[in-house]
């Protein structure tokens, strides 16, 4: 392949993305292959070591000799954030542009992607740990259903985009309003829209029966695999069911089944319902987002492949077929 000579002198990242289960996965390592790219995990989840299961991580040995970063890279324990995941991601874009190679982002976590791709700013206003304490309690006396209600008569827009069991976010998205009277919200709508990037932006997207059928066999594949025992042994570490970690999904319904609060049963049907709802949300958060080619993945893969390749070719200006043995 070659590429134009008035090319953008801008590093070139490409970023996959998709709602759960829509198989990011398995196309991300075609396409690493085919343009010598080093794939960044864009999920805010599978930073957690210890966390496989339910986050549906990438074994090392499927990961067919392509370098995945931000997997595994912290304790259950730590608050992870977006301004982490920000940070971290420009370093690597630099070192993986540094090496030849192309920084390639395959994840489903809209906020995080989106933070890399048109360099948010995100302003420090600081914190209130006594506000926050009183929303841990309201949320104890009242549910998570009633905190989530608080965000919405303030934030509709960001309750939209959070799961009642996220009440770390939840907190943090009336903190954000309690501190300066303006919402997350806001503050998103308000940052700029260019990218210091090169930018191609791909989206996995799927008829929505079969995408609910795929999230249902993929939760009943975690339980074969032992995702009761994955959060048993996390429990067991000392890792708090508060944790922003075990907010995810999966986790957040094996604890409450391990609590004795639900049946197994009732934890699993709660796991399926609660990842097509993610879901919803992803797809609902994406369509806010631009310049992404969208991609129907229920069609034939190879087809999907080559569809691919040519947007690729087409925005990186590069001359590109579909095989497997091309290098970037």
């Amino acid at each position: 392949m070659s590429a134009d000579t008035n090319a953008s002198t801008k590093p070139r990242l490409l970023v996959l993305i998709g709602p759960t289960a829509v198989g990011k996965t398995r196309m991300s390592l075609d396409i690493a292959h085919a343009l010598n790219a080093e794939i960044i995990s864009g999920d805010s989840m599978q930073v957690y070591r210890g966390m496989d299961i339910g986050t549906a991580k990438i074994k090392l040995e499927e990961r067919e000799g392509i370098p995945h970063h931000l997997i595994d890279i912290c304790g259950p324990e730590h608050p992870f954030s977006v301004a982490e995941f920000q940070e971290r991601c420009r370093t690597l874009i630099h070192e993986i542009s540094s090496r030849g190679k192309l920084p390639f982002i395959v994840g489903g976590t809209g906020l995080y992607v989106e933070s890399v791709a048109y360099d948010y700013q995100f302003a420090e206003s600081g914190s209130d740990e006594a506000f926050r304490e009183e929303q841990l309690q309201f949320a104890m006396e009242h549910g998570a259903e009633a905190l989530l209600d608080k965000l919405r008569g303030i934030d509709p827009a960001s309750a939209e985009r959070l799961h009642p069991n996220d009440q770390r976010r939840i907190i943090r998205a009336l903190e954000i309003h309690h501190l300066t009277g303006v919402t997350l919200s806001e503050q998103l709508a308000g940052q700029k829209k260019t990218s210091p990037y090169e930018l191609c932006m791909i989206g996995l997207t799927m008829d929505r029966a079969l995408l609910y059928e795929r999230i249902n066999q993929r939760v009943d594949g975690m339980m074969a695999d032992g995702l009761v025992a994955e959060v048993e042994g996390l429990l067991a570490q000392g890792v708090k069911p508060g944790d922003i970690s075990m907010q995810g999904l999966g986790y957040k319904e094996i604890a409450l089944f391990l609590q004795q609060q639900l049946s197994l049963e009732e934890a699993v049907t709660l796991l399926k319902r609660d990842t097509r709802r993610f879901a919803k949300r992803q797809l609902s958060w994406f369509r806010h987002m631009q310049d992404i080619a969208w991609i129907d993945a229920s069609e034939n893969f190879q087809k999907n492949l080559a569809a691919i390749y040519a947007i690729i070719a087409g925005k990186f200006r590069m001359d590109l077929e579909y095989t497997s043995n091309q290098s970037f």
